[in-house]
């Protein structure tokens, strides 16, 4: 293989770092896979993803990519890299592209899910990977509410007030709420996302699924444009990013699984 361009597909359990972003001490996403990878190619490297993502966020399919002179295979990226990786994070598969591909800009889509538990009783198992609801939730009600997110918005009143997105314009591909055993699952993909924008939505919807709210106050949020009439942010353990699209011509090895996660992990 020639040297170039890599891409690697990487999931990881966000709960032990501080986000994807190196940070000055502490432990981060972006800062133990370049450590890994530099290693396998025996000079320092910069990593660039599809999405950052928030201290205790997840990845089941996250898209990063590096520029290298080292000559290696694409199996040797991946062992090589995972061998030098704590537990928490893996890289499921490299390929080489050309220079024109960028894991963020080159993205066309990008596709977010957001756990919640909902039982009588709280989970050990599950504490750090899906958001405990102790009450039943009004699923009909968050449905209705969620139908006014999708399409072209402004979602001022769903970006962190510190959001420095030069647009609140974002258009919602989708947005869907389903139950697998014990588990709600939010899953949403849009051209791109604002700063908490999924935890946001995620913290309207829960609330509306209480009853503390109709589910007309997303459309009411949608029209005010004012973070500070929004509900709360939702916590970062229930929420994953599932994967990002580009165009065919990339040929990327993304998988199967990150198109349907849910069965996945509720079989956990």
């Amino acid at each position: 293989m020639n040297p170039g361009r890599i891409v690697l597909g990487v999931e990881y359990d966000g709960t032990a770092f501080r986000g994807w972003q190196v940070q000055v001490g502490v432990p981060t996403v972006q800062a133990e896979l370049e450590a890994a990878v530099a290693r396998v190619a025996n000079h320092p490297v910069t990593l660039h993803c599809a999405g950052r993502t928030d201290a205790g966020v997840h990845a089941l399919e996250q898209v990063v990519h590096f520029d290298t002179r080292a000559q290696r295979s694409e199996r040797s990226w991946v062992l090589g890299a995972n061998v030098n990786l704590p537990p928490e994070i893996a890289v499921r598969w490299a390929a080489r592209v050309e220079d024109d591909f960028h894991a963020r800009f080159s993205a066309t889509a990008r596709h977010y899910r957001y756990q919640l538990l909902v039982r009588r009783t709280r989970s050990a198992l599950a504490r750090d990977r899906a958001v405990w609801v102790h009450t039943e939730l009004d699923l009909a009600a968050m449905r209705e509410a969620a139908r006014a997110l999708v399409g072209e918005h402004d979602f001022t009143s769903f970006r962190a007030i510190g959001c420095q997105a030069k647009s609140p314009v974002r258009r919602v591909q989708y947005l869907e709420l389903d139950t697998e055993g014990e588990l709600v699952v939010l899953r949403i993909g849009a051209n791109g996302f604002l700063h908490h924008m999924v935890r946001n939505i995620a913290g309207v919807l829960l609330a509306i699924g209480r009853g503390e709210a109709a589910p007309s106050w997303t459309r009411e949020l949608l029209e005010v444009r004012d973070r500070t009439q929004g509900g709360v942010t939702a916590p970062p353990g229930g929420l994953y990013f599932v994967r990002a699209d580009y165009p065919e011509h990339f040929a990327l090895p993304q998988l199967e699984v990150a198109h349907h996660p849910l069965r996945a992990l509720a079989a956990d």
